[in-house]
């Protein structure tokens, strides 16, 4: 009886660990999907990540700086980009700050925090990255064309870091 016991307890205590939340990550959950994969990206001691990507239509890069804020959510800091062509504001809103320089537009902002938000990777062949710590991931390798992923930041268990695709290495980024 006392060595059932030691087993259950056992048991117990592995399925705890394994299903316990306790690493941070930027995940990549495929939405639009009853059993999403999830892709991610082990957050280290860095706050910031960029995404830089080339606009469909008029084929010059944008690039969007983020940071983690202290409770797990996203701020989005600011965009910068070449055009002011079709999706890309040409003035600042409320909370905003619009400046132009040297052709570049650059577009600010005082406290734009999202819980998650939807990326497409189109499926064209343009840019799109997701930099951080140093690293620079090629998400249209890493991610399904054509597919839209759910962006967050999550505590995953040791159980969805097995269960889900790791998106490893990244090349060294080297413009710094």
């Amino acid at each position: 009886m006392r060595k059932a016991i030691g087993v259950a307890v056992i048991a117990a205590v592995l399925a705890a660990v394994m299903y316990m939340p306790v690493i941070d990550a930027f995940v990549f959950a495929e939405a639009r999907s009853e059993t999403p994969a999830i892709h991610y990206i082990r957050q280290s001691d860095g706050d910031r990540f960029v995404i830089r990507y080339t606009h469909s239509i008029h084929l010059s890069d944008v690039i969007e700086t983020y940071e983690v804020t202290k409770d797990g959510k996203i701020r989005l800091l600011k965009m910068e980009y070449e055009d002011l062509a079709i999706g890309m504001p040409g003035h600042a809103e409320e909370g905003e700050t619009f400046t132009a320089e040297d052709g570049r537009y650059t577009l600010e902002f005082e406290n734009r925090v999202l819980d998650s938000f939807v990326l497409f990777v189109a499926d064209i062949d343009t840019d799109l990255e997701f930099r951080y710590d140093g690293r620079v991931y090629n998400l249209k390798k890493q991610l399904e064309r054509g597919s839209s992923y759910r962006f967050g930041l999550s505590k995953l268990s040791l159980f969805e870091l097995m269960k889900g695709v790791k998106m490893n290495g990244g090349q060294s980024n080297q413009e710094g």
